[in-house]
């Protein structure tokens, strides 16, 4: 991997990587102030305000669209554009076009802002845009890898590094996921039906549903994880045999897990079973990345002492350990008798989402922005201590008390009389549930706090670096 001393900024094009790495702490923001409001109403659920538009059902899926596809893919255009330069020691390929991807994007998710609340919506999870906005994301995807491949088609550097092959493959894989899934026949400008129908629909939308968490949310991620986890440990990766293994064995399990979203339903039993299987053996390449990742603060432990943006990167990837072997438990046809439909399975999402996702994002950015910026370190360490702790008290808080709250869940749906009759309701489940839905408030509180701190840093940094701008050039 390339050393930054062997090339000036001069040599690529930052304006776009700019753009991303901040429009990715303003969307995180906004995303997880969503999700704060809408944890907020299952305690008081008159915080709807008895507005259609701010309801349970319409803000739930706008905040899953807006911390994937606004934060975390945001997240993902800023690293992917960069770590390809760098790489590959070329300037982007294309920079219309990368520009195109950036103003599209953004497009795409204001629409997503203004159409979720309306109730405009496909009811497919993390696919629930109307096929106008579909049918733009795939011009933006295409445009994306056009820039992103052309830019590795044209490389001066013999080998392709390894976090390209992720950010590689989640390109693609990611365009496949979208455009299949979200096949449709249109009635109206805003109204359109599924392609599919029934328990094929199911299967389809569940291919897709957990790829864009192998994809999107794992590989994209890890093609990060490579490069800035080497770069602020000083350290190269621990072995890059592991990461090729890591790379194919993820790439061909991965996409056969879908099913066991689907289990106890109307699919083919074999089918859930077959995800089942592949969710198991999945935990071996997972693991595989996660260890070869820790380890390759081999001979730099002590750095984790003073050096936050490394400790967010490497608590980032303890998750990404313990979400990857709770995801198989939770597979396990008989431990998702207890969890389906249960807290638990929002405890085992979010511990991937913001202990895996948001923190590797967040590491990955407070190492990018001074380098965009044309500054030597970020306004202040000590707020990125701050935020560490924020960020990771209130993952702990989020996942632990939804675990509490899912298998009280399951145990009390599952309680039954001797005459054969349920002991509990449904609603003395939910009565139950409440301290836990606060607790998971107050986590959500704490990780959103850590934002807004980030966001205050980045801006005195962006500032303080204004002078030192020009010796950045622009795209």
């Amino acid at each position: 991997m390339m050393n930054h001393s062997q090339s000036t900024g001069a040599d690529y094009n930052y304006t776009i990587v700019r753009q991303f790495a901040l429009t990715t702490v303003l969307w995180g923001i906004v995303g997880m102030s969503v999700g704060v409001l809408i944890a907020a109403q299952l305690i008081w659920p008159q915080l709807n305000f008895e507005t259609p538009w701010l309801t349970y059902s319409r803000l739930r899926p706008l905040h899953t669209n807006a911390v994937i596809f606004a934060f975390g893919t945001s997240a993902l255009f800023a690293t992917s554009y960069y770590v390809v330069q760098r790489t590959c020691q070329v300037r982007l390929f294309a920079p219309k076009l990368a520009a195109f991807t950036f103003w599209g994007w953004q497009a795409v998710i204001i629409a997503a802002a203004i159409t979720l609340p309306m109730g405009f919506t496909q009811g497919k999870e993390y696919a629930e845009l109307e096929w106008p906005i579909d049918i733009a994301i795939t011009i933006i995807w295409v445009s994306y890898a056009i820039v992103f491949f052309g830019t590795i088609a044209k490389r001066t550097t013999s080998h392709i590094y390894v976090a390209n092959w992720f950010f590689g493959a989640f390109i693609i894989t990611v365009a496949v996921l979208h455009i299949v899934n979200s096949m449709a026949v249109p009635v109206s400008l805003f109204k359109s039906y599924s392609l599919y129908s029934g328990a094929v629909d199911a299967m389809v939308q569940w291919w897709y549903g957990h790829n864009a968490v192998g994809f999107l949310l794992t590989a994209g991620f890890l093609g990060m994880m490579y490069y800035f986890v080497p770069k602020q440990a000083g350290r190269p990766v621990y072995s890059y045999r592991l990461s090729i293994v890591h790379f194919w064995a993820l790439i061909a399990l991965y996409i056969w897990a879908g099913p066991h979203h689907l289990h106890y339903t109307a699919l083919p039993d074999w089918t859930q079973s077959l995800g089942m299987v592949m969710s198991l053996i999945l935990f071996a390449p997972s693991w595989g990345g996660m260890i070869n990742g820790i380890m390759t603060l081999s001979g730099a432990w002590h750095k984790l002492r003073t050096d936050p943006v490394l400790r967010f990167l490497v608590v980032s990837l303890s998750f990404y350990g313990m979400s990857t072997f709770e995801g198989p438990m939770m597979a396990i046809k008989t431990v998702n008798a207890l969890s389906h439909y249960t807290d638990w399975t929002i405890g085992h999402v979010h511990s991937g989402a913001l202990g895996w996702v948001a923190m590797v994002s967040i590491g990955s950015l407070y190492h990018l922005i001074p380098v965009l910026f044309g500054h030597g370190r970020m306004y202040s360490m000590k707020l990125i201590n701050v935020h560490f702790w924020l960020a990771t008290i209130g993952t702990v808080l989020y996942i632990v008390s939804m675990w509490i709250s899912g298998v009280m869940q399951g145990l009390m749906w599952r309680a039954v009389n001797a005459d054969g009759t349920l002991t509990y309701s449904f609603v003395e489940s939910l009565e139950a549930s409440y301290p836990f839905y606060f607790v998971r408030f107050i986590g959500g509180c704490f990780f959103l706090t850590g934002m807004f701190i980030m966001a205050y840093n980045v801006i005195r940094t962006v500032r303080a670096s204004k002078d030192s701008l020009p010796a950045i050039a622009e795209a």
